[in-house]
């Protein structure tokens, strides 16, 4: 299935009675689908378990949308603790107190950056945030300034039609790094949608300080296929390039739509034609250096046969053994 180390790029944690908002009180349907399975814990136990079969060597842990961004990222934390894995922490960058928690985030050991979801359309089904047009915003905007000088980078969740603005913050900001999460999110699937996002896409790419993570591809195709998402994911790589794209599993959501074992087979059979330089650096090498994550040790570990699936030969616990 995949011959070379993968460091997951994108996967959530719960710890359910922290609170989580979008995961409490009655179902609203949203665009993702029917989120009852997921209202539970998951716990790094439950992720190795998923990634039974796979040479999962490291990931990155996102934040979830807890009550507590500092709660969740204390717990995550401990989780994480003496391992090769990192976390990207919750911080909305419109709240007059995020200087202070940008500031305590900078001091742990395991977060890399942040996110702040964005995600705006005129149909609430699938809009996150209240209002179009926040990251232009001069409140929000003197926040993320402060990002770079703490060492953090930025997940960028939005949808297609919002690529031309991330496109001026990323011209504003050429020296903080941002990850475009899920391909930017199209949630469409005909042709002239698609030309438009690829448009879109290939724009944003232009600036080097941007990345993208390929991911999600279920959360906007529940019915999704080796060829529906092979399009969209090359489509992507060859506006970003492999050095700037990475693979990301986005469990347990995308657990709503399929096993992680088929969808590693699929990112595996959509890029079989890839060198093995560019496969490993589209499942490892960009998370790996855009998450400034060890490599060295991360190269010990596979060469030791560590993994979190257990596929990568004895001792695959042992990079994420402490889980809280």
């Amino acid at each position: 299935m995949i011959d070379v180390p993968v460091v997951d790029a994108h996967h959530h944690l719960c710890r359910l009675s922290d609170g989580y908002p979008w995961l409490s009180g009655e179902p609203i349907p949203r665009y993702h689908g029917d989120d009852t399975a997921l209202r539970r814990d998951y716990s790094m136990e439950d992720y190795r378990a998923d990634c039974a079969g796979i040479p999962v060597c490291a990931s990155v842990v996102v934040e979830n949308g807890a009550a507590s961004p500092l709660r969740e990222a204390e717990w995550v934390d401990g989780v994480l603790a003496g391992t090769n894995s990192v976390q990207v922490a919750k911080a909305d960058l419109l709240d007059p107190s995020v200087p202070a928690l940008l500031e305590e985030y900078a001091g742990f050991s395991t977060i890399r950056g942040v996110r702040d979801i964005l995600n705006w359309d005129p149909d609430p089904y699938y809009s996150h945030r209240a209002r179009d047009g926040i990251m232009n915003e001069s409140a929000w905007r003197e926040n993320f300034a402060r990002l770079e000088s703490l060492g953090l980078s930025f997940d960028l969740q939005i949808f297609p039609r919002q690529l031309v603005d991330a496109a001026r913050l990323a011209d504003a900001f050429p020296s903080t790094r941002i990850v475009l999460d899920h391909l930017g999110m199209p949630i469409y699937r005909n042709a002239e949608y698609l030309r438009n996002w690829g448009r879109g896409l290939r724009e944003l790419a232009r600036r080097e300080n941007v990345f993208v993570k390929l991911s999600a591809l279920g959360t906007t195709d529940h019915h999704w296929t080796e060829e529906s998402i092979r399009g969209p994911l090359l489509t992507a790589i060859d506006a970003f390039g492999v050095k700037r794209s990475m693979f990301g599993s986005n469990f347990p959501v995308d657990s709503l739509y399929s096993d992680m074992r088929t969808l590693f087979s699929a990112f595996a059979a959509v890029v079989a034609d890839f060198s093995d330089g560019e496969r490993r650096r589209l499942f490892a090498g960009t998370a790996t250096d855009f998450y400034r994550m060890d490599g060295g040790r991360l190269q010990r570990s596979v060469q030791a046969g560590h993994g979190v699936g257990g596929s990568a030969g004895p001792g695959a616990d042992a990079l994420m053994e402490q889980d809280k």
